[in-house]
């Protein structure tokens, strides 16, 4: 086997004992409050991260964090693997995801998600599915946590474009929230269902934030998803320079 093969088995292995423990841990820090609660939940992601680092080799660096406000905004990514879904608990402030609502019923991952007030929407609901995120959306960024959302909806591979989903922008628009725009690389390093991982450095970029100032949400969505695209080809253009 080669030495990224034997990386990502020792990496793997470090996950399957963490994550049923922290699954456990996660499910007793129910009496805590949620600022408190996601503080303890997501050093789990911080030691997978971590390990990512020391065992695979996967490092990272950020750009534009200086964009990041101080009060609670949308963060909408591109979605090429699952290190941006843990690496963002680490990189921004306390956050809640808009997820599906199936999500939660995964053993361990699930359970830990839901321990994190996730906005679970189920998908299959239509109109009622927005109202849902909407009444969720403003409470979560009442409590001050910021949201997270993917737009395109599912992970797609480096130099793919998914379909950018209106969701995110309409619930900008009506909560009266601005967007913060995230592009990246990872899914050189950390292929979309791939097993064995890359060692290199991650470049996550942070865009200027954007606001819907009289946009409707199809047109805020237009501009979100044109700085991303182009933001990610550009870091996938720099790996081959």
């Amino acid at each position: 086997m080669t030495a990224a093969v034997l990386r990502s088995v020792a990496f793997a292995l470090v996950q399957i004992v963490l994550t049923p423990l922290w699954a456990c841990i996660s499910l007793l820090t129910f009496p805590l409050s949620a600022k408190a609660r996601y503080r303890v939940i997501t050093a789990w992601s911080r030691m997978i991260i971590r390990s990512a680092e020391i065992i695979c080799g996967i490092r990272y660096r950020v750009l534009g964090s200086e964009n990041i406000p101080r009060e609670p905004c949308i963060i909408m990514g591109k979605h090429e693997s699952a290190w941006e879904t843990l690496a963002f608990q680490v990189i921004f402030p306390p956050q809640v995801w808009v997820v599906k609502r199936e999500l939660l019923w995964i053993p361990f991952f699930g359970w830990g998600l839901a321990m994190l007030s996730p906005i679970a929407i189920d998908r299959r609901a239509g109109p009622s599915a927005l109202r849902q995120m909407l009444e969720q959306g403003r409470d979560r960024l009442r409590r001050g946590f910021y949201i997270v959302i993917f737009p395109e909806g599912t992970r797609v591979a480096p130099g793919e474009t998914g379909e950018y989903q209106i969701g995110g922008a309409w619930l900008a628009e009506k909560a009266g929230a601005p967007v913060l725009p995230v592009a990246h690389n990872a899914g050189t390093y950390w292929q979309k269902n791939g097993f064995v991982k890359r060692p290199g450095l991650v470049t996550v970029s942070i865009g200027p934030l954007m606001r819907a100032g009289g946009e409707k949400p199809a047109a805020l969505m237009q501009n979100i998803a044109r700085w991303i695209e182009n933001e990610t080809r550009r870091l996938h253009e720099d790996e081959t320079r």
